[in-house]
């Protein structure tokens, strides 16, 4: 099998850097800058007609969008024990899908300075920032991971999701979102995640 991986430290690339080390398993890191000669350079446009990072080929085939790679890496490599029990899957894609989807758009709503009249919160996919946060700590507060008491590829997305949020302020600080994000910093492909892309980071800014 060959695993490629594109990638910018400072882009939601990380999501899935992060997922690549807890696969364990060999891949190749191709480092894109921004502009002309990186993430909108024609190779890269084909890979990913939006330019946008990160993007993955495994076996030929190209996944993009962070939800989708993580999700489709958990099926590959089986071994990494990454997608739960047939059991806990309702959690595993219910609560990915709602990081990717009505959390994403309620925090760049927020972030971006866009509202609605509360009598137009219905036609939004997330209704209020308010009631999605709630939402995402009403299933945190009760358990250690989205699956339960089991890490997976869900826990990738999500937590990057909150530990992201606490760390720009997008998130509020409630103590079951800091518990949550404390129990996957100290995961060691988490700190080996940080350690590269910190490294690589720090290497750009002193070219």
């Amino acid at each position: 099998m060959t695993l490629t991986f594109w990638t910018n430290p400072m882009s939601r690339g990380q999501i899935v850097h992060w997922m690549m080390e807890e696969l364990g398993e060999p891949y190749e890191t191709v480092w894109l800058d921004w502009g002309p000669g990186g993430n909108k350079s024609a190779d890269f446009l084909k890979i990913n007609p939006m330019g946008k990072v990160p993007a993955v080929r495994h076996d030929g085939r190209i996944v993009t969008e962070c939800a989708a790679i993580c999700l489709y890496l958990a099926d590959m490599f089986p071994n990494a024990k990454l997608k739960p029990a047939a059991s806990a899957l309702a959690d595993y894609y219910r609560w990915t899908l709602f990081a990717a989807g009505p959390l994403e758009h309620a925090v760049t709503s927020k972030t971006m300075g866009w509202s609605a009249p509360a009598e137009r919160e219905m036609t939004l996919g997330f209704g209020s920032f308010d009631a999605t946060v709630d939402a995402l700590e009403g299933m945190l507060k009760d358990r250690n991971y989205v699956c339960g008491e089991v890490f997976t590829a869900a826990d990738v997305y999500v937590g990057s999701a909150v530990a992201w949020g606490l760390q720009f302020g997008t998130m509020p600080k409630r103590p079951a979102f800091e518990a949550y994000a404390a129990r996957l910093e100290a995961r060691p492909a988490y700190a080996r995640t940080k350690e590269i892309c910190n490294a690589r980071i720090a290497e750009a800014n002193a070219r």
